[in-house]
């Protein structure tokens, strides 16, 4: 269904469920003067006017007025009967009225609670019953009309029974109907005021919303809609700007990806190229016979070698690094002792820090059953370049690392320090982000690709675990990163 078939059946309906209501409405309101037309009488009824006075309320209650009247004359001790007061309650229920009975100067019974705490002390004292008590007294501030008769209770004391009627003012017949026209009319011309609104309000706004769409399929990330409106309009322009602002953040993350990708081309390049360099070096060395003695042949294939390592590191950290990029980390998860794995790594790490002559520390404060579930190969990859890097910064002459293995109830936390040159503290949040690189580390003697340390926190965070580094320049870095424990199903 179209929109203006819409609007225009909206319009149609304003209009006609009113009406109809209206008409029950007045249909019941003339069914209900009829039957107090009949019950009370009315004075006027040539010009179908309601003249309902003080008299007429006084006559809807003058019969039980008698039959209380007979009662007190023959058993007076009758009304202490609450069942024969509920009867009487019972009788005026529909004639706008209800019974209060007092005892001395407190209330023995009610036939409306609410309305007796506001009246009863206001009523007349006992003996002050009027002479024509079929009249009663009117309370004008209230709208009561009460009438009284007294009596005595069995055990001597002062009794008083009430009727009290609420004197309710009621409206000509042709006031209904003017008030009636006045309501179609006013519900007519509303109809057309509000339809115009709605014109206004909705088919503007879309108009302006099928602009700004056009903008969006043509590139134009910068229009903006704005609007102050509530409701379903407001919410359509705050959600058409929320898809503009992610729209145009996307493109800018991939535009600053293709950048960080060209960096990356470019510092693997870089760092491809002094290893080439150097093994190009020393062949020529070979070759030319510089090399001319043992000593000298073994440091160069040496060189030779731990240069084509570099390279080695370089490519898998590209290929873990695309892995990464495109969440295609190979994982194989299983369970694994915590003391056994890390000793083994340290065992395979410390022959090669020997051999730079740094001083390895291992300590495992946590139960020998402990476990862990995990990726050995992509866990051993986090301890390798978190040590690596310690290696390349390490800037004292007696370098040491110490690793720990802490408990910390239902995770391990395991930490690696050095005493190497440290980070700064404005470098220190952003050392995880890819591509990054502190100041010291872009001294191309280096080296590094910048992806090492985001390399760590995925495959950290691919374990459910966290990853964080404190650090003081010249003193040395520490890397935090905490596991969760392997917790056996409890049968």
């Amino acid at each position: 269904m179209k929109f203006r078939t819409r609007l225009l059946v909206t319009s149609v309906a304003i209009v006609l469920v009113p009406f109809l209501l209206t008409i029950a409405a007045f249909i019941v309101v003339a069914s209900h003067v009829e039957n107090m037309e009949n019950e009370v009488g009315f004075l006027d009824k040539d010009n179908f006017a309601i003249s309902y006075t003080i008299e007429n309320y006084s006559h809807m209650t003058e019969e039980v007025l008698h039959k209380v009247q007979d009662q007190i004359a023959q058993d007076p001790f009758r009304l202490e009967d609450r069942a024969y007061l509920d009867e009487i309650s019972g009788e005026l229920n529909d004639k706008f009225s209800y019974i209060v009975v007092r005892e001395g100067d407190s209330l023995y019974y009610t036939g409306n609670a609410t309305d007796t705490e506001r009246i009863f002390g206001m009523l007349p004292e006992y003996g002050n019953e009027m002479p024509d008590s079929e009249t009663g007294l009117y309370y004008n501030d209230m709208k009561k009309l009460v009438k009284q008769l007294d009596f005595r209770f069995a055990d001597g004391s002062d009794g008083s029974f009430f009727i009290v009627t609420s004197v309710r003012s009621l409206i000509s017949r042709n006031a209904l109907r003017e008030m009636i026209f006045s309501l179609i009319l006013v519900l007519c011309l509303t109809s057309v005021l509000l339809t115009r609104w709605i014109q206004r309000g909705i088919l503007k706004p879309i108009n302006q919303l099928n602009t700004a769409m056009q903008n969006i399929a043509e590139g134009n990330l910068e229009y903006m809609l704005t609007t102050g409106e509530k409701g379903e309009i407001g919410e359509l322009y705050r959600n058409y700007e929320d898809m503009r602002l992610r729209l145009k953040e996307s493109t800018d993350e991939k535009l600053e990806h293709e950048q960080k990708n060209k960096e990356l081309v470019s510092n693997i390049s870089h760092d491809l190229k002094t290893p080439i360099t150097s093994i190009k070096g020393y062949v020529e060395g070979i070759m030319d016979g510089v090399a001319d003695t043992p000593e000298k042949m073994n440091k160069y294939i040496r060189t030779i070698y731990d240069k084509a390592n570099d390279m080695d590191r370089l490519i898998n950290e590209l290929t873990t690094y695309s892995g990464i990029d495109n969440n295609r980390i190979p994982y194989t998860f299983r369970r694994i002792n915590v003391m056994d794995y890390f000793g083994d790594c340290v065992e395979e790490v410390g022959l090669d820090l020997e051999a730079k002559h740094i001083e390895l520390n291992y300590d495992a404060l946590v139960e020998p059953s402990t476990q862990i579930i995990a990726d050995p190969e992509q866990l051993k990859r986090v301890i390798n370049n978190i040590i690596s890097n310690s290696v390349k910064y390490m800037n004292k002459e007696k370098g040491v690392i110490d690793i720990r293995i802490l408990d910390e109830l239902d995770s391990i936390r395991v930490e690696i320090e050095d005493n190497g040159m440290g980070i700064a503290a404005k470098d220190l949040p952003n050392i995880f982000e890819r591509f990054y690189r502190t100041d010291a580390s872009r001294n191309s003697s280096k080296g590094g690709s910048g992806i090492g340390l985001s390399i760590v926190k995925k495959i950290i965070e691919d374990h459910g675990g966290y990853i964080w580094a404190t650090s003081k320049e010249n003193e040395g870095t520490c890397m935090h990163f905490v596991i969760r424990k392997y917790q056996a199903p409890q049968e």
